[in-house]
């Protein structure tokens, strides 16, 4: 019997999925100082999230979320990424 081939679907690939992007350790200063925030105020994400498989990334990290959008362009959102 032949064996199936399971093909990998790349979320973070797909049309209808952000671009993710980490930032660095500077970009995050800079973020958490403009807005007089803590990682704690920041949204969540998961480490184990499929559209951030890629990007090496540990608890504390601040991903930047770039979405389209019809009206403004261009939004962009920020998590921080936990420990499930």
């Amino acid at each position: 019997m032949a064996k199936k081939k399971k093909s990998k679907f790349k979320v973070d690939k797909h049309s209808l999925t952000p671009k993710h992007v980490k930032v660095s350790d500077r970009e995050k200063k800079q973020l958490l100082e403009s807005y007089r925030a803590t990682l704690r105020d920041l949204p969540k994400i998961y480490r184990t999230d499929p559209a951030i498989a890629n990007l090496d990334v540990k608890a504390g990290d601040v991903i930047k979320v770039l979405r389209d959008s019809q009206t403004a362009g261009e939004t962009v959102f920020y998590r921080v990424v936990v420990n499930v």
